[in-house]
Formats: C-alpha cells, structure tokens, sequence
C-alpha cells in the first residue's frame, strides 16, 4: 500500500461517522465484553470495539466489523483514528512516511502479518481476500477469539541511520477473556454463509 495516500483520509476519529447516512442504529456504549463492546439492538452484531490501552499511533478505537466480501461476507480490523491525516507515530510528519508500508498483528505472541488499506474514513487490516475483498483468515479469527492481548505493528516512517527499531507504531488492546471471547463469537456469525447479505457497516460516534 502506497502509505502517502494515508494523507487523503482527514477524518477525526469515529465522530464524522455520525453524518455518513450509513450509520446503524445501535449504541455500542453498554455492551461491553472485555475489551470490545458490542453493537446493541441486533440479534447478531455487526462489529465490535475496542481503545488502545497503549499507543503510539493516532487510533481512536479499533473495531472488528463484519463486511460484505462479494456475495459474502468476512470479517475485517477497521482503525478509526483520533485526527485528519494519516495513520502516523506521534511526533513524526507525513513527509517521513514511507512508500510502502508494513504491518502485523500479534495475538497473545501469535504473529499475523496482514495487509494496509485505505477508505475515506478507516484503515483496514486484513491478511486473507475473498473474493477479491480483504478479509481475516479463519486462522486469525480463531487465535483472536482466544486471545487475551492484541498488538498491532506498523513499519511506516523511512528509516533513519542508526535506527534498528523494526517497527515505529504500536499499539495494544486488551481484549479480555471468556466474555472477551464470545464478542468476537457474536460478530463472527455475523460473517457466516448463512445470514444473509448486508449493506458495509460504518461503526458510530462513542
């Protein structure tokens, strides 16, 4: 993924997300399962969030949301992040960002490397496709169902001499156990063949 084009997103967190028309109409305030809270209202949510417990980078909140994949559907990590421009560590500019980005998802020490894109108002993180659409794995859903701690990985700014660090943006969401568990269970069904097709989702304000 070409990172400079991380410049064009300009949205403020989840907040602009409120006036996009495609907001649903659940409040995901209350639910709360670990570290996500589900979509309320719904027999089966439709995506779940979750706030860094520690950041570098300028993510507001992370949301596991189900998504059409063709005439499917799949899951997909969204980040939503807290200021316009690109997905950057503090006190770095867009000027330093790399041409091509990389990144991994680390699951309780299970390390996933997964693919960057971009819309108008998230970054999405995936490392499978169906259907042409990015998609997690079955593999990644089943260890971030079990797992208690997710670290998000960005290699993104060129590399200055001196400077071994492999990665330059971090971030950590404590997911919980056990109720933790079964919010990442009740958005996956979501993405099961039997439901039937949906509209994308965009996640509202907190």
């Amino acid at each position: 993924m070409d990172t400079r084009a991380l410049v064009e997103l300009g949205r403020s967190g989840l907040a602009a997300l409120v006036l996009s028309g495609l907001v649903v109409a659940a409040d995901v305030t209350a639910a709360t399962a670990g570290g996500w809270r589900l979509e309320e209202g719904v027999s089966v949510p439709s995506y779940a969030v979750a706030e860094p417990v520690a950041s570098n980078l300028n993510i507001d909140v992370v949301a596991l949301v189900c998504e059409e994949a063709g005439s499917e559907r799949g899951m997909q990590l969204q980040l939503y992040l807290s200021s316009p421009g690109p997905l950057i560590p503090a006190g770095a500019s867009p000027q330093q960002l790399k041409e091509q980005a990389r990144a991994e998802v680390v699951l309780d020490g299970q390390v996933f490397p997964v693919d960057i894109l971009f819309a108008d108002d998230r970054v999405v993180l995936a490392d499978a496709r169906r259907q042409q659409a990015p998609v997690l794995s079955d593999r990644f859903v089943d260890a971030l169902q079990a797992a208690r701690t997710m670290q998000l990985r960005f290699d993104l700014l060129r590399m200055h001499p001196g400077d071994a660090r492999e990665f330059d943006g971090e971030a950590t969401i404590a997911l919980g156990a056990g109720t933790g568990s079964q919010a990442v269970a009740a958005v996956r069904r979501c993405a099961e063949p039997s439901n039937r097709p949906m509209a994308s989702v965009a996640v509202p304000s907190q």
